[in-house]
């Protein structure tokens, strides 16, 4: 799995594009609805696909819902309730898919499957479209951090970390921030603490794959020196960030920290490049290594974020297959996923790369065989937004302790067993 996941994301394995127009058919009328997670992107894909839309005769409507916990997994069940699903909608991982199992087509016939080593598949089957290949470690300014006298490189665990962030601190006036880490940790940006952050428990320091410290904690068994290391790192964080990011920001102000210069270390992935595209950011950055152990770990977190899956009781299904297969196959859906919405793509046949220092980041990382693994989504997605994220939000707001902090994720742990 790791090395065919790094010779997709470095491109090695490029094959000629297919003639742009993809299958041989147009769609042929009707409307596809199209429902996804990465609001950053909603802009781009609607261009792309009224693009398509003119191509092909069939109208794709375009629904984003994100920036706050559950939202598509929500929307979808007042969809169901209402019998307007929608043809095209995303999913983040297993239980998710468990969740809509039974309205999730097969694609494994699909022409774009033999291109992707990161397609979700269950029991043999190819059930989900990998929107792309993402990652995230901690972003830093290495301008900033270059003046501060600080080697991105030896920012490998908690130590190194705790004495980076005190001297930074010491430092917020003389490099004009108003903060050293830009962090979110309010129930809207819940996805950032109980996804994000909660994955460097169950993967940081692990190999690729490796379910080892996820299933133990699936099964109910803490390790407490993993947990009470992982929670110095989260107090860690807590501590050094802009408190009203930290409590209330929301999307745009937790990355817009980072963008502006007024951060020097932001808690985002490569998917914030079109951010500081916007922003005008011309600073040199790139990803670190999350600090969430006393031991050194050298590598970031790297994985398809999310996949489309096609509603089986669609009545547009062909047309739903051809608009994803034209994703890969077309110029025009490779120009959209890797020029216009920069991100890392997850096909081996698609030659364009990312221009964002973010993404390229990540690519080297992969390239270098660095990579840790996804796990956050093998828990449910009830468990990480109604049990984790109040958890971390009490703790980022001052209402528990570090030690009630560690006795709560204990204990949600524990009732959690499966």
């Amino acid at each position: 799995m790791k090395k065919a996941l790094l010779v997709l994301v470095v491109g090695l394995a490029a094959v000629s594009l297919f003639a742009a127009g993809g299958a041989d058919a147009k769609a042929g009328g009707g409307k596809i609805t199209l429902m996804q997670n990465k609001p950053e992107i909603d802009a781009m894909l609607k261009a792309y696909a009224a693009i398509w839309s003119k191509a092909n005769g069939t109208e794709v409507v375009i629904k984003s819902i994100g920036g706050t916990a559950g939202g598509v997994g929500q929307q979808l069940k007042a969809d169901y309730a209402a019998g307007d699903m929608p043809d095209i909608f995303s999913f983040d991982g297993i239980e998710t898919y468990k969740e809509w199992e039974a309205l999730i087509s097969d694609l494994s016939a699909e022409p774009w499957v033999s291109k992707t080593a990161v397609a979700f598949k269950k029991d043999g089957k190819v059930f989900g479209f990998p929107v792309a290949v993402e990652g995230w470690g901690m972003a830093y300014n290495a301008d900033m951090l270059a003046k501060a006298g600080i080697d991105p490189k030896s920012l490998v665990n908690l130590g190194a970390y705790k004495a980076a962030f005190e001297k930074l601190d010491t430092m917020k006036a003389e490099l004009g921030v108003n903060s050293v880490v830009s962090m979110a940790a309010s129930v809207e940006m819940g996805w950032v603490t109980a996804d994000h952050n909660f994955n460097s428990l169950l993967s940081n320091g692990l190999p690729y794959g490796d379910l080892s410290a996820t299933n133990a904690l699936l099964a109910g068994n803490v390790d407490d020196t993993r947990l009470g290391e992982y929670a110095d790192w989260v107090e860690l964080l807590f501590k050094y960030a802009d408190k009203g990011v930290l409590t209330t920001g929301n999307y745009d102000s937790q990355v817009g920290a980072f963008a502006t210069g007024k951060a020097v270390f932001l808690h985002q992935g490569n998917w914030t490049d079109p951010n500081m595209k916007a922003a005008n950011a011309t600073f040199k950055m790139a990803f670190a290594p999350h600090g969430s152990m006393k031991k050194a770990t050298d590598g970031i977190f790297v994985a398809a974020p999310s996949f489309y899956a096609i509603n089986k009781e669609s009545k547009n299904v062909a047309a739903a297959k051809k608009f994803l297969a034209d994703l890969v196959a077309t110029t025009e859906g490779n120009k959209y996923m890797v020029t216009d919405a920069g991100m890392i793509p997850a096909y081996s046949n698609v030659t364009l790369q990312p221009s964002g220092m973010l993404s390229q980041s990540v690519q080297s990382w992969a390239a270098a065989g660095k990579v840790y693994s996804w796990n956050q989504y093998n828990f449910s997605g009830d468990f990480r937004q109604k049990t984790l994220i109040p958890i971390y939000n009490q703790f980022a707001t001052g209402q528990i302790s570090k030690a009630q902090f560690v006795d709560l994720m204990k204990k949600a742990f524990i009732a959690n067993k499966k």
